[in-house]
């Protein structure tokens, strides 16, 4: 997740980030991986299979299942993590929708030279 993500969710869960996230290397934007527990490896926020900060959710739960990440050339670029049970169960998302969810990535990130390849 971004670093201000992480400082917005320690505020408004009045938890210290090293508490729900540990800091992460080379897959910048992202400088924080939320902390997994259990067995199963869920999130730290995740309880009886509900997001508890659902409405100030990171980026990258928001971008879920799908992932940003840079690629080789310095552009973003969508990649699909096969994790996510779901996958090709639900209605196509349409074009739309990424263009929102990356205009909002943009607002977050407070960079308008980031392109993207489609």
């Amino acid at each position: 997740m971004l670093k201000k993500e992480a400082e917005r969710m320690s505020q408004i869960t009045s938890k210290s980030t090293e508490e729900f996230a540990t800091e992460i290397e080379g897959h910048e934007p992202y400088v924080y991986e939320m902390v997994k527990e259990g067995e199963e490896g869920k999130c730290f926020f995740l309880k009886e299979n509900a997001c508890t900060i659902y409405k100030s959710r990171p980026l990258i739960c928001r971008f879920y299942p799908f992932q940003l990440r840079t690629a080789k050339d310095g552009k973003y670029k969508f990649f699909c993590t096969r994790e996510c049970p779901g996958i090709g169960n639900g209605k196509k998302l349409g074009e739309d929708y990424f263009e929102n969810l990356f205009r909002y990535a943009l607002e977050q990130l407070k960079e308008d030279t980031v392109k993207v390849e489609r």
